[in-house]
């Protein structure tokens, strides 16, 4: 997700004395790196995406033969065919191969959703004086430096509100560590990734809840080519780097 990179490379750019000789040339150089080791993460994250989409062709393959397989046991089971035992068995099958084709699933979308906030944190670094404000709008990301951590009961707070002005669960796609984050190292224990658009009336309502209640958060505003197929919502502090990216591979 967005890298605590970010932050650190800005605050060595303030620290830089604005008259100093060279101070132009040390920033343009951290921001160079910073931007190259975001791009690096992102292509690690593009070939993470390809592997499980090569792997979700496969198991989705399977789901619908075990699927088919098991629509005709229950046929023969109504005909008296075959007994109850055989046709619940690949029944039971059936459920665990669209469950795992279901998994793979998302862990692409959680691929592709830290593909996109990594991109959103090369724009974010461009920005002037990023480090100085709290709220920064672009035409594709929104970012809120709150104060507060998205902490148990704020999360409860959060879910609650939600569900109680639109009527539904809050659609949650990432909540804390996922096997994504692990693999790529990164510290997604205390944020939760939210599925809206931030500009629809789902995603003003959370947006202007967050900033109430003071919880930091990263909006991304719509689908990136090759890299996220839709916008969605960061919620809590940037997840820093905990360990070196895992090669890529199931």
């Amino acid at each position: 997700m967005l890298s605590r990179a970010v932050a650190l490379c800005l605050a060595v750019l303030l620290t830089l004395p604005a008259g100093s000789s060279g101070a132009g040339d040390d920033q343009a150089r951290l921001l160079a790196e910073l931007i190259e080791a975001q791009t690096q993460l992102v292509e690690r994250a593009r070939d993470y995406r390809s592997s499980l989409e090569t792997v979700l062709a496969l198991e989705e393959a399977e789901a619908q033969r075990v699927e088919a397989l098991a629509r005709n046991r229950r046929e023969l089971f109504d005909r008296g065919l075959i007994s109850r035992r055989d046709a619940e068995d690949v029944d039971g099958l059936a459920r665990r191969a669209r469950a795992k084709a279901d998994e793979t699933r998302a862990r692409i979308g959680e691929a592709e959703a830290m593909m996109s906030e990594t991109l959103a944190a090369i724009e974010v670094a461009k920005t002037p004086k990023v480090a100085q404000v709290e709220l920064i709008v672009t035409p594709t990301v929104i970012r809120y430096q709150g104060a507060r951590d998205l902490a148990a009961d704020s999360m409860s707070s959060l879910e609650a509100f939600f569900a109680g002005r639109f009527g539904r669960a809050l659609p949650v796609s990432a909540l804390g560590q996922t096997p994504v984050h692990d693999r790529l190292g990164f510290d997604h224990r205390h944020a939760v990734d939210v599925a809206v658009h931030p500009d629809s009336d789902e995603g003003r309502a959370l947006v202007e809840f967050l900033r109430r209640e003071r919880i930091p958060f990263l909006a991304y505003r719509g689908a990136v080519p090759g890299a996220s197929t839709g916008a969605h919502l960061h919620i809590g502090p940037a997840s820093p780097r905990i360990v070196p990216a895992r090669a890529v591979g199931r």
